[in-house]
């Protein structure tokens, strides 16, 4: 996945890392609990929600505080490796139907 931003493969190991980590805090714990997806604000079941970075690990993204979001499957899987700007141009695309 170099093509983005030059992302190799030890940054993307260390902050997988660190997401593994980040999953076990009581912060993220809390943050799953309200059951909240933060793209598309639908309501799931705590046990149902991933971690998405808001900017991909991939993209040069790192996993912290302010860069990880509770996230339903749907939304994480269809979101891929897009930034957020990318991500909004998508969803107004599905919204008009051209996606």
């Amino acid at each position: 996945m170099e093509w983005y931003m030059g992302a190799d493969e030890s940054h993307i190991k260390k902050e997988r890392a660190k997401a593994r980590e980040l999953r076990q805090s009581q912060w993220w714990k809390r943050r799953i609990a309200k059951g909240v997806c933060h793209w598309c604000e639908k309501a799931f079941k705590p046990s149902e929600l991933t971690m998405d970075h808001v900017v991909p690990v991939a993209r040069g993204g790192r996993s912290t505080k302010g860069n990880v979001v509770p996230c339903c499957k749907s939304c994480n899987t269809q979101k891929k490796q897009l930034l957020p700007m990318e991500w909004e141009a998508y969803l107004e695309g599905v919204k008009k139907g051209t996606h």
